[in-house]
Protein backbone atom coordinates (compact mmCIF):
# COMPACT_ATOMS: atom_id res chain seq x y z
CA UNK A 1 0.00 0.00 0.00
CA UNK A 2 1.65 3.15 -1.25
CA UNK A 3 2.21 5.79 1.67
CA UNK A 4 -0.62 8.50 2.38
CA UNK A 5 -0.42 11.83 4.02
CA UNK A 6 -3.29 13.42 6.03
CA UNK A 7 -3.72 16.06 3.51
CA UNK A 8 -4.30 12.79 0.65
CA UNK A 9 -6.69 10.94 3.00
CA UNK A 10 -9.16 14.30 3.73
CA UNK A 11 -9.35 14.85 0.24
CA UNK A 12 -9.99 11.07 -0.62
CA UNK A 13 -12.60 11.03 1.57
CA UNK A 14 -13.81 14.32 0.94
CA UNK A 15 -14.34 12.48 -2.77
CA UNK A 16 -16.17 9.44 -0.66
CA UNK A 17 -18.31 11.34 1.30
CA UNK A 18 -19.05 14.07 -0.73
CA UNK A 19 -22.70 14.27 0.72
CA UNK A 20 -21.02 14.52 4.78
CA UNK A 21 -20.01 17.91 6.56
CA UNK A 22 -16.02 18.59 5.97
CA UNK A 23 -16.16 19.23 9.43
CA UNK A 24 -17.31 15.70 10.26
CA UNK A 25 -14.45 14.14 8.10
CA UNK A 26 -11.96 16.36 10.06
CA UNK A 27 -13.11 16.12 13.35
CA UNK A 28 -13.42 11.80 12.77
CA UNK A 29 -9.91 12.27 11.56
CA UNK A 30 -8.57 14.09 14.07
CA UNK A 31 -9.98 12.20 17.25
CA UNK A 32 -8.17 8.94 15.13
CA UNK A 33 -4.84 10.66 15.13
CA UNK A 34 -5.31 12.12 18.34
CA UNK A 35 -4.58 15.64 16.60
CA UNK A 36 -5.82 18.70 18.29
CA UNK A 37 -7.77 21.26 15.32
CA UNK A 38 -4.86 23.27 15.22
CA UNK A 39 -2.26 20.19 14.98
CA UNK A 40 -4.87 18.91 12.52
CA UNK A 41 -3.89 21.79 9.99
CA UNK A 42 -0.86 22.25 10.98
CA UNK A 43 0.20 18.60 10.12
CA UNK A 44 -1.01 17.80 6.75
CA UNK A 45 2.23 16.50 5.53
CA UNK A 46 1.93 13.77 8.28
CA UNK A 47 2.62 10.53 6.51
CA UNK A 48 0.03 8.18 8.01
CA UNK A 49 0.62 4.24 8.76
CA UNK A 50 -0.92 1.21 7.02
CA UNK A 51 -2.84 0.82 10.18
CA UNK A 52 -4.02 4.25 10.35
CA UNK A 53 -5.30 4.55 6.55
CA UNK A 54 -7.12 1.46 6.63
CA UNK A 55 -8.74 2.81 9.83
CA UNK A 56 -9.59 6.25 8.33
CA UNK A 57 -11.14 4.15 5.55
CA UNK A 58 -13.62 1.90 7.70
CA UNK A 59 -14.84 5.72 8.88
CA UNK A 60 -15.04 7.50 5.77
CA UNK A 61 -17.39 4.95 4.68
CA UNK A 62 -19.41 5.00 7.88
CA UNK A 63 -19.63 8.40 7.68
CA UNK A 64 -20.87 7.87 3.92
CA UNK A 65 -23.80 5.94 5.11
CA UNK A 66 -24.82 8.34 7.69
CA UNK A 67 -23.40 7.68 10.61
CA UNK A 68 -22.71 10.19 13.25
CA UNK A 69 -18.80 10.80 14.09
CA UNK A 70 -19.23 9.99 17.57
CA UNK A 71 -21.42 6.69 16.89
CA UNK A 72 -18.31 5.91 14.27
CA UNK A 73 -15.55 6.90 17.68
CA UNK A 74 -17.70 5.53 20.13
CA UNK A 75 -17.45 8.55 22.45
CA UNK A 76 -17.97 12.62 22.58
CA UNK A 77 -17.07 15.04 24.36
CA UNK A 78 -18.96 17.16 26.75
CA UNK A 79 -17.66 19.73 28.88
CA UNK A 80 -14.00 18.69 28.56
CA UNK A 81 -15.03 14.60 29.90
CA UNK A 82 -15.08 11.67 27.23
CA UNK A 83 -18.21 10.44 27.43
CA UNK A 84 -19.06 6.75 25.58
CA UNK A 85 -21.88 6.68 23.77
CA UNK A 86 -23.33 4.56 21.12
CA UNK A 87 -26.50 4.00 18.76
CA UNK A 88 -29.58 4.48 20.81
CA UNK A 89 -28.18 6.93 23.08
CA UNK A 90 -28.61 10.57 22.27
CA UNK A 91 -25.00 12.32 21.62
CA UNK A 92 -24.21 14.96 24.00
CA UNK A 93 -24.86 18.51 22.70
CA UNK A 94 -22.33 21.51 23.46
CA UNK A 95 -25.61 23.84 24.30
CA UNK A 96 -26.38 21.48 27.25
CA UNK A 97 -22.85 22.15 29.03
CA UNK A 98 -24.36 25.58 29.54
CA UNK A 99 -26.85 24.10 31.49
CA UNK A 100 -24.92 22.61 33.61
CA UNK A 101 -22.26 25.20 34.52
CA UNK A 102 -26.03 27.08 35.17
CA UNK A 103 -26.80 24.41 37.62
CA UNK A 104 -23.69 24.68 39.31
CA UNK A 105 -23.90 28.12 40.42
CA UNK A 106 -26.54 26.93 43.22
CA UNK A 107 -25.47 23.06 44.26
CA UNK A 108 -24.48 22.84 47.04
CA UNK A 109 -22.81 20.49 49.81
CA UNK A 110 -25.10 17.75 50.33
CA UNK A 111 -27.19 17.74 47.87
CA UNK A 112 -29.51 15.03 46.42
CA UNK A 113 -29.58 15.66 42.80
CA UNK A 114 -31.83 14.02 39.88
CA UNK A 115 -30.36 13.89 36.34
CA UNK A 116 -33.86 13.45 34.27
CA UNK A 117 -33.50 11.39 31.19
CA UNK A 118 -30.02 11.12 31.57
CA UNK A 119 -29.42 9.38 28.45
CA UNK A 120 -24.93 8.66 28.41
CA UNK A 121 -24.82 10.25 31.62
CA UNK A 122 -22.89 13.14 30.31
CA UNK A 123 -24.84 15.76 32.94
CA UNK A 124 -24.09 13.73 36.27
CA UNK A 125 -20.76 13.42 35.14
CA UNK A 126 -19.97 17.18 33.98
CA UNK A 127 -21.92 18.27 36.98
CA UNK A 128 -20.09 15.85 39.76
CA UNK A 129 -16.51 16.35 38.63
CA UNK A 130 -17.02 19.92 37.80
CA UNK A 131 -18.36 19.93 41.32
CA UNK A 132 -15.54 18.20 42.89
CA UNK A 133 -13.07 20.72 41.92
CA UNK A 134 -15.56 23.42 43.93
CA UNK A 135 -15.24 21.32 47.14
CA UNK A 136 -18.62 20.97 47.04
CA UNK A 137 -19.00 17.17 48.63
CA UNK A 138 -21.15 14.83 49.85
CA UNK A 139 -23.54 14.89 46.75
CA UNK A 140 -26.28 12.08 46.38
CA UNK A 141 -26.87 11.66 42.51
CA UNK A 142 -29.23 9.96 40.80
CA UNK A 143 -29.97 9.18 37.07
CA UNK A 144 -32.99 7.84 35.11
CA UNK A 145 -34.05 7.24 31.68
CA UNK A 146 -37.18 5.25 29.78
CA UNK A 147 -34.61 3.26 28.23
CA UNK A 148 -32.44 0.33 29.15
CA UNK A 149 -29.49 1.44 26.55
CA UNK A 150 -29.17 4.80 27.86
CA UNK A 151 -29.08 3.23 31.32
CA UNK A 152 -26.33 0.97 30.27
CA UNK A 153 -24.19 3.10 28.89
CA UNK A 154 -25.00 5.89 31.63
CA UNK A 155 -23.54 3.13 33.97
CA UNK A 156 -20.82 2.66 31.55
CA UNK A 157 -19.87 6.16 32.12
CA UNK A 158 -20.18 6.61 35.83
CA UNK A 159 -17.90 3.58 36.38
CA UNK A 160 -15.41 5.38 33.82
CA UNK A 161 -15.80 8.20 36.49
CA UNK A 162 -15.84 6.53 39.43
CA UNK A 163 -18.87 7.57 40.36
CA UNK A 164 -21.53 6.28 42.77
CA UNK A 165 -24.97 7.22 40.42
CA UNK A 166 -28.09 5.52 41.59
CA UNK A 167 -29.80 4.77 38.00
CA UNK A 168 -33.65 3.84 37.98
CA UNK A 169 -36.26 3.22 34.55
CA UNK A 170 -38.53 5.75 35.27
CA UNK A 171 -41.09 8.24 32.53
CA UNK A 172 -40.78 11.72 33.73
CA UNK A 173 -41.34 11.70 37.33
CA UNK A 174 -43.40 8.55 37.90
CA UNK A 175 -42.09 6.57 40.88
CA UNK A 176 -38.73 8.71 41.84
CA UNK A 177 -38.00 10.33 45.10
CA UNK A 178 -37.63 14.17 46.65
CA UNK A 179 -34.63 15.77 45.25
CA UNK A 180 -33.33 19.07 45.95
CA UNK A 181 -32.17 19.24 42.17
CA UNK A 182 -33.57 17.93 39.13
CA UNK A 183 -31.54 19.32 35.77
CA UNK A 184 -32.93 17.61 32.05
CA UNK A 185 -32.33 17.94 28.83
CA UNK A 186 -35.63 16.61 27.81
CA UNK A 187 -37.41 15.92 24.38
CA UNK A 188 -38.55 19.38 22.64
CA UNK A 189 -38.63 19.06 19.16
CA UNK A 190 -42.06 19.41 17.62
CA UNK A 191 -42.82 16.41 15.54
CA UNK A 192 -43.72 18.64 12.26
CA UNK A 193 -39.80 19.80 12.83
CA UNK A 194 -38.65 16.40 11.51
CA UNK A 195 -38.32 17.81 7.87
CA UNK A 196 -35.71 20.86 9.12
CA UNK A 197 -33.57 17.98 10.66
CA UNK A 198 -30.09 16.53 9.65
CA UNK A 199 -30.48 13.17 8.33
CA UNK A 200 -27.55 11.74 10.42
CA UNK A 201 -29.69 12.65 13.55
CA UNK A 202 -33.11 11.29 12.05
CA UNK A 203 -31.11 8.24 11.17
CA UNK A 204 -28.90 7.34 14.32
CA UNK A 205 -30.41 9.04 17.40
CA UNK A 206 -33.36 7.29 19.18
CA UNK A 207 -36.79 9.18 18.75
CA UNK A 208 -37.65 9.16 22.34
CA UNK A 209 -35.21 11.78 23.14
CA UNK A 210 -35.89 14.20 20.43
CA UNK A 211 -39.72 14.42 19.87
CA UNK A 212 -42.34 15.80 22.08
CA UNK A 213 -45.64 15.89 20.01
CA UNK A 214 -46.88 18.46 18.48
CA UNK A 215 -46.17 21.27 20.31
CA UNK A 216 -42.47 19.84 21.58
CA UNK A 217 -44.23 20.22 25.33
CA UNK A 218 -45.15 17.03 26.20
CA UNK A 219 -42.58 16.42 28.96
CA UNK A 220 -42.95 19.86 30.21
CA UNK A 221 -46.74 19.10 30.72
CA UNK A 222 -46.30 16.23 32.67
CA UNK A 223 -43.07 17.53 34.42
CA UNK A 224 -45.19 20.55 35.61
CA UNK A 225 -47.57 18.45 36.93
CA UNK A 226 -45.20 16.23 38.69
CA UNK A 227 -42.36 18.15 40.15
CA UNK A 228 -43.88 19.35 43.62
CA UNK A 229 -44.32 15.57 44.73
CA UNK A 230 -40.44 15.25 43.37
CA UNK A 231 -38.61 18.05 44.53
CA UNK A 232 -37.41 19.01 48.53
CA UNK A 233 -38.59 22.07 50.43
CA UNK A 234 -36.69 25.17 48.00
CA UNK A 235 -36.01 22.67 45.55
CA UNK A 236 -34.89 23.77 42.05
CA UNK A 237 -35.15 22.65 38.54
CA UNK A 238 -33.14 23.26 35.77
CA UNK A 239 -34.10 22.49 32.07
CA UNK A 240 -33.21 23.21 28.77
CA UNK A 241 -35.72 23.64 25.77
CA UNK A 242 -36.49 24.14 22.17
CA UNK A 243 -35.85 27.84 20.84
CA UNK A 244 -38.97 28.54 20.08
CA UNK A 245 -40.94 27.56 23.49
CA UNK A 246 -40.33 29.90 25.75
CA UNK A 247 -43.84 31.99 25.52
CA UNK A 248 -45.55 28.70 25.87
CA UNK A 249 -43.09 27.55 28.73
CA UNK A 250 -43.91 31.22 30.74
CA UNK A 251 -47.75 30.28 30.15
CA UNK A 252 -47.47 26.61 31.54
CA UNK A 253 -45.88 27.30 34.00
CA UNK A 254 -47.32 30.50 35.68
CA UNK A 255 -50.52 28.25 35.78
CA UNK A 256 -49.16 25.00 36.84
CA UNK A 257 -46.25 26.79 39.02
CA UNK A 258 -47.83 30.06 40.50
CA UNK A 259 -45.87 29.11 43.68
CA UNK A 260 -42.12 28.70 41.75
CA UNK A 261 -39.90 31.24 40.77
CA UNK A 262 -38.97 30.67 37.57
CA UNK A 263 -36.42 32.05 35.19
CA UNK A 264 -35.57 32.08 31.87
CA UNK A 265 -31.88 32.40 30.01
CA UNK A 266 -30.13 32.75 26.46
CA UNK A 267 -27.87 30.42 25.10
CA UNK A 268 -24.08 31.91 23.80
CA UNK A 269 -26.29 31.97 20.62
CA UNK A 270 -28.32 34.44 22.04
CA UNK A 271 -31.41 32.14 21.40
CA UNK A 272 -33.59 31.53 24.86
CA UNK A 273 -32.81 27.48 25.63
CA UNK A 274 -32.73 26.94 29.23
CA UNK A 275 -35.18 27.41 32.79
CA UNK A 276 -34.82 27.55 36.23
CA UNK A 277 -37.72 26.80 38.72
CA UNK A 278 -37.10 27.39 42.25
CA UNK A 279 -40.02 26.26 44.64
CA UNK A 280 -40.66 29.30 47.02
CA UNK A 281 -42.55 26.83 49.73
Amino acid sequence: MPKLTLKQIRIKAGEIAEDVRPEDIDYVLAERLNLTPSEFELKQDMVLSEDQVKQANKDVKKLARGVSPQYILGYAWFLGYKIMVQRGVLIPRFETEELVEWALKSLKSGDKVLDLGTGSGCITVALAKEAEKKEINNLTLYASDITDSALRTSEENFLNYDLDVTTRKANVLIGLEKFDKIISNPPYIKTNEKQDMDKSVLQNEPKEALFAGKDGLDFYKKFAKQVRDHLNSHGEFFLEFGFSEEEQLKELFAKELPDFEIGFRKDMAGKPRMVHGRWQK
